[in-house]
């Protein structure tokens, strides 16, 4: 019997379709909130519904079919996904092949009703008795992703600071997630990329779930922090109930030890395998999850390690009548989940137990009163060898009210069955005190392992504070070191500057003694040098300051040029070009046949600071005209040779 208080301490919620399809139009939900006490029955849109789960945030949201909230397999995991961290949503009949919701009420001695109010009530009262299945996407991991909370951009003259300065941040934030997960002692993995002046993203791999993390969802400036449940590849179902069942046990001995848990109706529970434990730590883990009425082998005679767990537990043995084979194993468990084939063999040991006795569980079941436990029943009947009629009355005994009787009954010998029955009972109550008493020291124990843990805790968290503390006093002093030399480069960079800027000054002012002067015949002509007339030195002074058209280009070795080189130049469209040194005659040609001005630079008074200089407007001005006259006379030289070449041939001819 459920020894669940009236008042829960959960609140639960009970959903059924009153109307509508989730794959078609909107549907609407008949829903139950149940608290142990008060029942509350409303019909709600879909949408209403899960703002009430999000504002409410029920411990469960149960229903008889968890395709009824999504239309799909992708549409359940996003819903899932949405729930709140608190809220399980819980399918009352069952895993994956779930059965009628008449028939779990009707086995747990719920009211049921065909309407969609009574079928959303039932549901909210089975799942509130821990009856159904939790249906999971995600799992007990999650990841905690930090990361640069703008773009670095695509240049600029202070983009390297910038940079550096999102990715310090980044790592800054880095470091106190680590230091909050490193303080709440949950084991995790990290990974870093890391980028110029610190870190790009950083991912956190956390063995725990986001309410149990101390870190949350957050962006602002330069960093963002992402905190996501590690998804699934498929749904899990886990069932509800916490409290130790009856249950089969699969058990398959050996260097790896593999043990699984079936309970009366045929399900999966759980399953182990381990290299490492102990039979003693294999009993443990069996006593932790439910209460075996028969342990079962998958070969025949049982080991001598699947027997001592039997005994350990007084319950039922069972053993095939031969050693069950590889293809009929894996048949039987070919719908459950296993990692390995010691896994499957001690669940198809389970399961094969469960299906020799199914039909005596469901008898036992047919008979067995709502009140009465029916794994005790079980538990009397495979083990004990009671019948269900004499496990049912001792049952009944041990609940019932011993009153005072008004008559006298006259005592009779006892059969020697009933002599069997109570030496039993005897034995049972013997080991429950045995029983008690280890608990009670088990419980003494984990107190003093936990205090000692706590003690654990402070002194690892003493002693990682102090270390924070010194990586930070080192961290400081790193960048105290950095700012200064990045101050003294500055003023390096500033006293530079400084200096060109009178250099300007002076380029600027010439023999000028004001600005206004600078007109007429003195002004003064912008001149973009190039150190060589080829073509990686012209696209290289594009690169630097542009070549545009209208500009004054000076060749400071005008050696070496040729047609490409030439028509490069001709791109940039200049007004005029000044060479120093002799020039080739196949640049010469393409710039008069561009109409480009060329001429030596010697003619023109240059002034250089760095990448810039100036000459005066006259000068090439001067440039351009003495330009004009050599291609006027180029012109006239090239039509007379010409008509030269015309007449000659008519001559030819004519002879």
């Amino acid at each position: 019997m459920s020894t669940r208080t009236r008042a829960l301490d959960t609140l639960v919620y009970g959903v059924d379709v009153q109307s509508g399809d989730v794959r078609g139009d909107a549907p609407s939900y008949a829903l139950v909130t149940y608290d142990g006490d008060e029942v509350e029955r409303d019909v709600v849109t879909r949408r209403k519904l899960l703002r009430l789960v999000d504002d409410e945030r029920p411990d469960i949201v149960a229903t008889d079919n968890m395709y009824e909230l999504a239309a799909d397999k992708d549409a359940l995991v996003r819903l899932l996904g949405g729930l709140p961290d608190e809220t399980k949503l819980v399918q009352v009949t069952g895993d994956e092949r779930p059965e009628p919701l008449s028939r779990v009420a009707k086995r747990h001695g719920v009211p049921y009703g065909k309407p969609a109010i009574e079928e959303a009530e039932a549901a909210a009262r089975l799942a509130a008795r821990n009856v159904g299945y939790e249906v999971s996407a995600f799992t007990d991991e999650t990841t905690v992703k930090v990361s640069r909370g703008r773009s670095t951009g695509k240049g600029g003259w202070s983009q390297d600071r910038y940079t550096r300065r999102i990715h310090g941040n980044v790592k800054r934030e880095t470091r106190d997630v680590q230091s909050k997960l490193d303080d709440a002692a949950l084991d995790y993995e990290r990974d870093v990329t890391e980028k110029y002046g610190g870190f790009s993203n950083a991912v956190f791999t956390v063995e725990a779930r986001p309410q149990d993390i101390p870190v949350s969802n957050k962006r602002a400036g330069d960093v963002r922090v992402e905190v996501e449940r590690v998804r699934r590849d498929g749904l899990t179902f886990e069932p509800l109930a916490k409290r130790r069942d009856r249950v089969f046990v699969g058990v398959d001995p050996g260097t790896t030890t593999a043990v699984a848990l079936v309970d009366l109706d045929g399900h999966v529970l759980d399953v182990l395998s381990t290299r490492t434990a102990d039979t003693a730590d294999v009993i443990e883990w069996i006593v932790e999850r439910g209460r075996p009425v028969l342990v079962a082998a998958d070969v025949t005679p049982m080991p001598a390690t699947v027997d001592q767990i039997r005994r350990s537990f007084d319950a039922a043995g069972w053993e095939p009548d031969s050693d069950l084979p590889v293809d009929e194993k894996q048949h039987r468990t070919r719908d459950t989940g296993y990692d390995n084939d010691h896994e499957r063999d001690a669940t198809a040991a389970a399961l094969y137990a469960h299906d020799a006795h199914d039909d005596q569980i469901r008898r036992i079941t047919r008979k067995t009163p709502p009140r009465i436990e029916r794994g005790d029943v079980v538990k009397r009947v495979l083990a004990d060898g009671e019948t269900v009629e004499v496990a049912v009355d001792a049952l009944t005994d041990d609940d019932g009210d011993d009153g005072d009787d008004d008559h006298e009954h006259e005592a009779r010998e006892l059969t020697e069955e009933e002599q069997t029955i109570k030496r039993l009972r005897e034995r049972v109550g013997r080991l429950d005190d045995h029983v008690t008493d280890l608990e009670a020291e088990l419980d003494a124990k984990d107190e003093r392992i936990a205090d000692l843990e706590a003690e654990l805790d402070d002194a690892r968290r003493e002693e990682r504070k102090e270390a924070r503390e010194r990586r930070e006093v080192t961290r400081l002093e790193w960048e105290n070191d950095r700012l200064e030399s990045e101050l003294d480069e500055e003023r390096e960079r500033a006293d530079r500057l400084a200096s060109k800027l009178e250099r300007l000054k002076e380029l600027w002012k010439l023999d000028h003694s004001n600005f206004a002067d600078v007109d007429g015949a003195d002004a003064l002509a912008a001149v973009k040098p190039v150190d060589q007339f080829t073509r990686d030195a012209i696209d290289a002074a594009d690169e630097n300051y542009g070549l545009a058209r209208g500009d004054v280009v000076y060749f400071r070795d005008a050696s070496g040029a040729g047609r490409a080189t030439a028509d490069r130049l001709v791109e940039t469209d200049p007004r005029v070009v000044l060479l120093d040194g002799e020039t080739s005659d196949i640049a010469e040609d393409v710039l008069y046949e561009a109409d480009v001005p060329f001429g030596p630079a010697e003619d023109v008074t240059i002034r250089e600071i760095d990448e810039l200089a100036i000459a005066r407007e006259a000068d090439v001005a001067a440039v351009e005209d003495d330009y004009r006259e050599r291609a006027a006379e180029r012109d006239k030289e090239e039509t007379e040779s010409m008509v030269d070449s015309i007449i000659s041939e008519h001559r030819a001819e004519r002879d």
